[in-house]
């Protein structure tokens, strides 16, 4: 008995080393983590990749081909004669020009106007407790759900008797009631992730709310502010149906504007069409890649509550 009892125990492992089960898990991860797609991921990666670019692809290479090889001519994957003479004919066609300068208005002036009333809806929802708070969140958030085209009818008419169809104005306040929503859910959940602690510090110090929002909040929200504007740029610049319906002769934008130019009841001109599409794609593209770094960094910054 005695010698049972006297038996030391075996000491630990020196330095602390882990015990099986923390190997095993270790070992567990390391192997998930060297894993590479294999054979069949890459060909599926290449599949996907080919079906998203493969349209882009195909418009290039209408845009170079000349008219006779590309409207009952031979046709090839890569043009036999290159041609810019299509793009050439987008810049000196006056009307087309100035449907570009529309657009670029009627974007830019949604994109502010839509994150600055988003801004202040956002930080409301985000910070403030108030009866019916939670009522306004749904509505704003569940308008989502709907088409914005069922809206169409109504804002016609409503702008008809105050007499702005056809006008900047109601371009802009149109797009900016479908891109609301959405600008509000980005910078609530970014608004939701500085902390309480910040905003008290500076009231704490003699600042007003004015001041709280517009010298400590925004600064910090500055990537978020960006997501919510590349959003909001991009949908009032892509809008087809209510720019084609509220948008008169003079206030038309380019996604209108090139369907009423380039395809007629008689014909289409695919080749100018192509041409005009990529030019009006590289401002998106070009603001895109420039903010890349902002809209991840908002999205990401948004999506965790602190």
């Amino acid at each position: 008995m005695s010698t049972v009892l006297d038996t030391p125990r075996s000491a630990p492992p020196a330095g602390g080393a882990p015990d099986r089960p923390a190997r095993r898990r270790r070992r567990v991860r390391d192997r998930v983590g060297d894993e590479r797609p294999g054979v069949l991921g890459w060909a599926l990666l290449v599949l996907l990749l080919g079906f998203g670019l493969f349209p882009i692809y195909w418009m290039a290479v209408t845009a170079f081909t000349p008219d006779a090889d590309a409207i009952g001519g031979d046709f090839r994957l890569f043009p036999a004669r290159p041609t810019l003479a299509h793009f050439a004919a987008f810049f000196t066609d006056a009307t087309l020009v100035r449907y570009l300068v529309n657009s670029l208005v009627v974007a830019g002036v949604t994109a502010l106007l839509g994150v600055a009333a988003a801004t202040y809806m956002a930080y409301s929802f985000s910070k403030f407790r108030y009866r019916g708070r939670g009522s306004l969140m749904t509505m704003v958030f569940v308008s989502q759900l709907f088409p914005s085209s069922l809206l169409l009818i109504a804002l016609y008419v409503m702008f008809q008797n105050l007499g702005l169809l056809y006008t900047y104005t109601a371009l802009v306040l149109s797009f900016s009631t479908f891109t609301l929503p959405l600008c509000v859910f980005v910078l609530k959940g970014f608004f939701d992730a500085i902390p309480d602690d910040v905003i008290e510090a500076a009231k704490m110090d003699g600042a007003g709310e004015w001041t709280v929002i517009h010298r400590v909040v925004l600064p910090i929200t500055g990537p978020g502010l960006v997501a919510a504007g590349l959003f909001a740029f991009i949908r009032g610049w892509n809008d087809f149906i209510f720019a084609l319906t509220l948008g008169g002769p003079d206030t038309q934008t380019l996604p209108p504007g090139l369907v009423r130019t380039y395809i007629t009841e008689a014909q289409a001109n695919w080749p100018d069409l192509m041409a005009a599409s990529l030019i009006v794609s590289a401002p998106v593209v070009v603001v895109f890649i420039l903010l890349q770094r902002f809209l991840v960094t908002g999205l990401a910054a948004g999506a965790v509550k602190g």
